[in-house]
């Protein structure tokens, strides 16, 4: 999970604070001392390190914390706002023309940070706002680069516009706006070919395409798991062709988080994005508050609301709302939730974000658990889905057990939860009905366990 180890150690810290009524300048001056170590090894750059420490030592030891009610919670305050400020404070878009005019966008990065699948997921994101954008291959150099575009492209529904193997990049990017004009799309999105490393010759053709087209957005995609080494080739990136903002791949394999804290800091430029997962829908716009919000255990409600917004039909969350007041919820709908838990990223994504959840980090939550819970549900007849009660029946159960190639004793648990799942729907009818009471956010987030 992004920043858990960070996170952790912060919390940590704080939580000593928390309890003082009164903080002396060494109580500060001790704990930002393991804030600082936290984010030395969370492989933040020392320098960003050494001017943050700074930053909240200044305020922290001011009149504002001596005098204040609860102390603790006063620096963590402080520490929250400065992250914010280190990571940007403003949520910063992709900077796009209007839709009369055309937007070029060229993707830039080393291999294996995912640039072509950041590239399709972009496409995505910006196809679901109302444009019309091209997906154009110039990667020339990579086996199945081209191809890999073009499959991504599909399962987007944009266009992937390519010329083979044996052009040169700057070619096919004038080729490709010449099409686009033609076909009435207003963003050319280039993928352009990464290297192992930075190199002579992935530069001078980068700066070869910019010569070639007017390039108005240039966005480096770099991998998180690499850390500091991601700051340094932004930097790099940044002084040879100059780019405009960066997204960061892999953020939800990286338990540090170092590369998402130093690359404003040490580049200048925004972070646009945060790839979340490997689906073409896992990719995050960053706001530097929520996620300052999330290191410092305070969750990100606001993102989980998005997520839940995006996935759930809110035809079908009605129905259910109905079907919950009385008790008439059967096992299609159990079914049904558990796919819009998936699609937001399962349960460990979805407390990840609710505010006091981090020490829940080491339930078991063992995703794969939904998985036989699904094949249970799917073993059932058509009749047996619709009527709960019909799967009382020993047989029945026996039989669901075998097709879904799980002990009974499965079966038997997953019959009784639901059955007391009932009985509680109608002891507090309206408890899950998103009514105002809980500001609708129940409607949205219907949890199936």
């Amino acid at each position: 999970m992004a920043f858990e180890s960070l996170s952790d150690k912060l919390q940590n810290v704080f939580k000593s604070l928390r309890g003082k009524g009164r903080l002396s300048e060494a109580d500060v001056k001790t704990a930002l001392k393991e804030v600082k170590m936290a984010l030395l090894e969370a492989d933040v750059s020392f320098k960003v390190v050494k001017q943050f420490i700074s930053a909240v030592q200044e305020r922290a030891i001011g009149q504002d914390v001596q005098n204040s009610l609860t102390p603790g919670q006063m620096v963590i305050k402080i520490v929250n706002e400065e992250l914010v400020k280190l990571m940007g404070s403003e949520t910063t878009e992709i900077r796009l023309k209007p839709a009369g005019d055309m937007t070029i966008i060229m993707m830039a990065g080393l291999q294996g940070a995912g640039k072509t699948t950041t590239t399709a997921k972009i496409a995505g994101k910006l196809k679901a706002k109302g444009r019309k954008p091209l997906l154009v291959a110039c990667d020339v150099y990579r086996p199945a680069a081209i191809k890999q575009l073009q499959i991504n492209g599909e399962k987007q529904g944009v266009p992937v516009f390519s010329m083979g193997e044996n052009h040169k990049p700057a070619d096919i990017a004038k080729a490709a706006i010449a099409y686009a004009a033609k076909n009435d799309q207003n963003v050319v999105i280039l993928d352009t070919a990464g290297r192992l490393h930075i190199d002579e010759d992935m530069m001078n053709e980068l700066i070869e395409i910019k010569g070639t087209v007017e390039v108005h957005q240039t966005i480096l995609v770099v991998d998180a798991m690499t850390g500091q080494d991601a700051v340094n080739v932004a930097g790099m990136f940044n002084d040879k062709i100059g780019i405009d903002g960066v997204i960061i791949t892999k953020l939800d394999g990286d338990t540090r988080g170092g590369a998402a804290l130093s690359i404003r800091a040490v580049t200048g430029k925004p972070v646009l994005y945060v790839g979340m997962g490997e689906k073409l829908s896992d990719l995050e716009q960053f706001y530097p508050d929520r996620m300052a919000s999330r290191i410092l255990g305070m969750g990100d409600i606001l993102s989980l609301i998005e997520k839940a917004e995006l996935q759930v039909d809110e035809e079908k969350a009605k129905e259910l709302s109905q079907k919950l007041r009385k008790a008439e919820f059967d096992y299609n709908d159990f079914l049904d939730q558990m796919s819009q838990i998936k699609k937001m990223g399962g349960m460990a994504s979805i407390l990840g974000m609710m505010p006091g959840m981090g020490q829940m980090k080491d339930m078991d939550l063992d995703e794969r658990a939904m998985d036989r819970v699904e094949a249970i549900i799917l073993s059932m007849t058509s009749k047996e889905r619709l009527n709960p009660d019909l799967m009382k029946n020993a047989s029945r159960k026996q039989r669901v057990a075998k097709g879904a190639g799980v002990d009974i004793g499965e079966v038997n648990r997953i019959v009784k939860q639901f059955d007391q799942m009932k009985k509680m729907m109608k002891q507090l009818p309206g408890m899950m009905g998103g009514g105002k009471r809980h500001g609708g956010m129940f409607g949205k987030l219907k949890l199936p366990f």
